[in-house]
């Protein structure tokens, strides 16, 4: 029997991938493993490994094209002992119950905190197995369901012959369809995603400029998710702002000094150069240990408290942008904060980071001060509920006990989810970032 390869859902949240290029030719062999071709998504490109052995009978999308719909067939594998040729003259004729490619385990999507962000419809829960009908499924995919409290009998396995693997527990944790009862209250379902919002037309647009006077460039899948979750963000997602000035006098002192005593390998490179922004990714991570019930995410069925302060920090691309996320920041060094970051930057460059590396976080740093931006609002990036705007660092005049005196200051923004971080708890969280940003030694302890 022919074993269909079918688009994979590399993240709760996609619904369409390009695929980038085949590693493997029509006629080769393939082996559970193998990797065989490479999709891009909106964020990154990621690895499809095979997870059955046989031929790859037939390519039925080829390399460089865009947009395939999630679960689309993309290719067939014929069978160890099948006929190659039937198998691929029979692509597609029928639906296969299985997809012989799945993301490389290490990349597989962490199932996400309820989130505000659109997201694909989650297809409908398959009905009930009946009584006594034995179950397909890998042990890790048992395991899984059972941490998670799912019920296998509800999900459709994609794997060989309709066995449920891993990817098809995750997808219905994340699509919230197969969980089965538990003591607390069930987490909300995820939104509908917004509306368009009202405006001209493409048409209408270009009747306002003479022809030939702008060049058109088609939106990628980056820069139309982009746009599709900061319109949902600022429509659904009540933002309240918060300012205060730092000052940085001490922390630029502290920097220099930690920096000058980093050591040095054998060409002179030291092990760490810390920045300013390590300084803030840190102060932010400690300030949400101090301010717990800030440290939060709200759902339409509750709020989620965390217990670690896990920071998004917003990274340039060509294109558009990501967010890396520090996890557990409040416990790591500087240097290991450096140093992560630095590697999350090439990596997001790239556009070789994985999932698990920029999804899920309960805040975010957005820092434009390297561009001499004084002071800015950032939006909100689901399911965070709060972000912080970092200005420039810049000597002004400040008076100290009734005299003028230059500092260096940095204006900071706090952008908050008001139904999570009212106004009173987003100015205590402010306050302890300011206490900390301004007393940097505290960080070291």
């Amino acid at each position: 029997m022919p074993i269909n390869i079918l688009m994979p859902a590399l993240s709760p949240t996609m619904e369409k991938g390009n695929l980038a290029r085949w590693l493997k030719k029509e006629g080769d062999k393939v082996k559970s493993g193998d990797v065989l071709a490479e999709i891009e998504t909106d964020k990154a490109t990621m690895e499809v490994e095979a997870i059955d052995e046989g031929v790859l009978a037939k390519i039925v999308v080829p390399d460089g094209t865009a947009d395939v719909p999630v679960n689309a067939l993309i290719g067939v594998i014929a069978s160890e002992g099948e006929d190659v040729g039937a198998a691929a003259a029979g692509a597609g004729s029928s639906p296969a119950p299985a997809a012989s490619a799945a993301p490389k385990p290490q990349e597989a999507p962490a199932a996400q905190a309820p989130s505000a962000a659109p997201a694909a419809a989650p297809a409908a829960a398959p009905a009930a197995a009946s009584p006594g009908a034995r179950l397909f499924a890998s042990p890790l995919a048992r395991r899984l369901a059972k941490d998670s409290r799912v019920d296998l009998a509800r999900i459709k396995g994609s794997g060989p012959h309709g066995r449920i693997v891993e990817r098809d527990v995750k997808a219905a944790i994340a699509g919230g369809g197969a969980t089965a009862a538990a003591p607390t209250a069930a987490a909300a379902p995820a939104p509908a995603a917004a509306s368009a919002p009202q405006g001209m037309s493409d048409a209408t647009i270009r009747k306002f400029f003479e022809p030939g006077s702008f060049e058109e460039i088609p939106h990628d899948s980056m820069r139309k998710t982009i746009a599709r979750r900061l319109v949902e963000a600022k429509q659904t997602i009540p933002h309240f702002y918060l300012t205060v000035d730092c000052e940085l006098d001490a922390l630029l002192s502290l920097r220099e000094q930690i920096n000058n005593a980093a050591p040095k390998d054998k060409d002179g490179k030291p092990a760490y150069k810390v920045s300013v922004n390590d300084f803030v990714i840190k102060a932010l991570a400690m300030s949400l240990q101090r301010v717990p019930d800030a440290n939060v995410t709200w759902t339409e069925g509750a709020m989620l408290k965390h217990k670690h302060s896990d920071v998004g920090v917003a990274v340039s691309i060509p294109g558009g942008l990501i967010t890396p996320v520090i996890r557990k920041a409040e416990t790591k060094g500087l240097s290991q904060i450096s140093n992560e970051m630095k590697d999350y930057a090439a990596r997001a460059r790239a556009r070789k980071l994985k999932p698990d590396e920029y999804q899920g976080g309960s805040s975010a740093v957005s820092n434009l001060g390297m561009f001499g931006i004084k002071n800015f609002q950032a939006v909100i990036n689901p399911p965070h509920a709060t972000i912080l705007a970092v200005g420039a660092g810049e000597q002004r005049v400040i008076v100290r006990k009734g005299a003028p005196e230059v500092a260096t200051v940095m204006s900071v923004t706090l952008s908050t989810d008001h139904r999570a971080v009212d106004g009173a708890l987003g100015a205590e969280l402010i306050s302890a970032f300011k206490v900390l940003i301004e007393n940097p030694m505290g960080m070291l302890v």
